[in-house]
């Protein structure tokens, strides 16, 4: 695949993705400063982005839903992001 805008490649379909903050049902309900979400019910937390199995429609970062925090699933992970130096 070629480099998209960030430089990144195969950004989307690997696996569900952890997100730092806790899940709530509105984007209203969240901080305006792209921080964390650290407030609410603290029950779910978000995964993003689909996985390998998953139809195109919820193969995107702004795809996301709220799990408890213990899931385990072969479709769900992690990325690791830095710098190069």
């Amino acid at each position: 695949y070629k480099v998209n805008p960030w430089d990144l490649y195969d950004m989307h379909g690997n696996v569900w993705e952890w997100c730092e903050d806790w899940y709530t049902d509105s984007y209203s309900k969240t901080p305006r400063d792209e921080s964390a979400n650290y407030s609410g019910e603290k029950k779910n937390k978000v995964l993003r982005g689909g996985s390998w199995y998953n139809y195109p429609g919820v193969l995107r970062s702004a795809f996301r839903f709220g799990v408890f925090p213990n899931y385990q699933n072969v479709s769900v992970g992690f990325r690791l992001a830095g710098t190069l130096p």
